[in-house]
């Protein structure tokens, strides 16, 4: 139940980062927010816990905020991966990355109170 509710909190970050962020173009309908949600929700299961095991101390030296370069790094993969996705620059990467994580902090913290 728990990666169905990433899965959704995903699409509806994208969502919101098609909504808000100029330069993020996300051109398709559910079933390709849906597809992304899955993707970014495969990485961050997968790929995101090795990035920060590996990336600790840069982690630690920063407080916390190298995790927003983690981010960004797996919003382009998803970029790289589909093609219904684009992402202009550096900037609207970084937004991007910001109202994801966001979004996905409110979705998680009301999945937590839920339970």
């Amino acid at each position: 139940m728990a990666f169905v509710i990433r899965i959704f909190g995903n699409s509806l970050a994208l969502y919101a980062a098609n909504w808000f962020v100029a330069g993020f173009v996300f051109t398709g309908g559910i079933k390709e927010y849906a597809i992304a949600g899955v993707a970014l929700g495969l990485l961050n299961m997968m790929v995101k816990p090795v990035l920060k095991l590996v990336s600790m101390p840069v982690i630690i030296l920063t407080l916390g905020l190298f995790t927003l370069v983690i981010n960004a790094l797996l919003l382009w993969t998803v970029d790289y991966i589909f093609d219904f996705i684009a992402i202009q620059d550096i900037y609207t990467l970084a937004w991007a990355t910001i109202v994801v994580s966001l979004v996905n902090v409110i979705i998680s913290g009301i999945a937590k109170a839920v339970r």
